[in-house]
């Protein structure tokens, strides 16, 4: 199990006035029919008034249960309880380390959680009735995070970690098989493991990283189903494999890997640096051939990949002052949410998630933000001084305006280690957030005597 640095949790600590540049929804959902609202245009409130948490959490029952929430007026179903992990009762239950990582299925009828253990949990899912149930985890070892298809709603893929080999797992058959094995491409140490982080919007190319560990890792692995293997060695500068140029680069830059992730158009490779400074500096590889794109300015922070286009925020005026960029351009960029006010105060950095990207790279971009000096007194409101802080929230990507829908409060202290951080994944659809939270304490105690987390997934409409 990678465990990912405390640099990767901590979101949005800020207070911002509400701007002159769109005009308060004053919490009202839009006239439209019920049935119109959906991505990519929601129904759910676009002001930026300060909407203060209630003085108590709704109510939760068991799993499968489900309530609205308070301020927005969004489903949240929780997904599971303190029996959801039959390994071992009680161990919290969590969504990716990752917003990036594509956590559900084509159609939103399948999904899958964290547990304690380092391993995962897949779930079935009525998106109509919005129920899930347990579903046929794989016995195999496929890493602790894997990655659903974008083609097909029952085929899941994943790297065992000791094999190092790429894994296609069928749901609906219960079917393992291999793909691909990288030490048949390139030399690996023996103390090398790896793990599979993406996939092309076509299901044809695959990235994994692999190394000693996350931070010293060295290698990203491409495997095309058609062409075969390709890697870049980013300690040493060098590029090989079965197709394309070959050879070292030529910027002298050498660096470990922090993190590493495909664009869907399989064309580009985000590349995030390990060690000091995760999330500076980080470099765009075009795969098929020798260039890469170092970022120099507005570079901080986590981003998320499109099909040819990369967000994140520029780490100055404020927390949502997110970028939109070219991955072969990235001096060109363009701010998503113009006319934000700067920030007053601390504020940290964010995770956005964009598995409901379209080739156009128009689909909202979602998110959800956490303030990391909320109380940690059981019960305690999460603190709110602006808009948008501890919410769930999505915003528009499409050039037609600057909207950012507000769907739900998150209900997670954020006080409770990283796992506690309502880091969340929006299915390809669009159409549902899951998300991680300690519902302000209210859930009970892990057998380690610590608060636990549960899954939660909110309704976006």
């Amino acid at each position: 199990m990678r465990i990912p640095h405390l640099q990767w949790c901590f979101v949005l600590l800020f207070s911002l006035a509400p701007s002159a540049a769109q005009t308060p929804a004053n919490g009202k959902k839009d006239a439209r029919p019920s049935g119109a609202c959906g991505p990519p245009e929601y129904c759910a409130p676009s002001d930026r008034e300060v909407r203060t948490y209630p003085d108590k959490p709704p109510s939760l029952g068991p799993a499968g249960s489900i309530v609205r929430d308070p301020t927005f007026g969004s489903r949240i179903l929780r997904v599971t309880d303190a029996n959801s992990d039959q390994v071992r009762a009680g161990r919290s239950l969590s969504t990716p380390a990752s917003a990036e990582q594509n956590a559900w299925n084509t159609n939103s009828t399948m999904f899958f959680v964290n547990n304690a253990g380092g391993s995962f949990l897949l779930y079935e899912f009525d998106p109509t009735a919005m129920k899930a149930k347990p579903a046929g985890t794989p016995r195999q070892d496929m890493g602790g995070e894997p990655v659903f298809s974008f083609q097909h709603p029952n085929l899941l893929y994943g790297m065992h970690r000791k094999r190092r080999i790429l894994e296609q797992y069928d749901t609906s058959k219960g079917q393992m098989s291999d793909l691909d094995d990288p030490s048949k491409c390139v030399k690996l140490q023996a103390a090398d493991t790896g793990y599979l982080t993406s996939l092309s919007g076509d299901d044809n190319r695959f990235l994994a990283v692999l190394g000693p560990r996350q931070d010293d890792n060295y290698l990203a692995y491409v495997y095309d189903r058609a062409q075969g293997c390709r890697w870049y060695n980013t300690q040493t500068g060098e590029i090989g494999g079965q197709w394309g140029p070959k050879g070292t680069i030529s910027i002298p830059d050498r660096f470990s890997l922090h993190n590493a992730r495909m664009a869907k158009s399989g064309k580009f490779l985000y590349l995030v640096r390990g060690g000091r400074g995760i999330g500076h500096g980080w470099v765009v590889w075009e795969i098929d051939t020798m260039k890469l794109y170092v970022c120099n300015k507005a570079c901080a922070s986590h981003h998320v990949l499109g099909y040819t286009h990369i967000v994140g925020p520029s780490g100055d005026v404020h927390p949502l002052d997110a970028l939109v960029r070219p991955l072969n351009d990235l001096e060109a960029t363009k701010a998503i949410i113009p006319g934000l006010e700067r920030a007053k105060g601390f504020w940290f950095d964010s995770h956005f998630s964009w598995s409901n990207v379209d080739p156009n790279d128009s689909a909202p971009v979602c998110f959800s933000t956490y303030r990391p000096n909320n109380p940690d007194t059981p019960g305690t409101a999460p603190l709110v001084t602006g808009p948008w802080e501890n919410e769930i929230d999505c915003a528009e990507m499409d050039g037609k305006g600057s909207k950012i829908w507000r769907f739900a409060h998150t209900y997670t202290t954020a006080r409770n280690g990283f796992w506690s951080t309502p880091r969340g994944n929006v299915s390809q659809d669009g159409r549902f957030y899951m998300f991680t939270s300690d519902w302000e304490d209210q859930l009970g105690k892990t057998p380690a005597d610590k608060y636990r987390t549960d899954v939660f997934i909110v309704e976006l409409r």
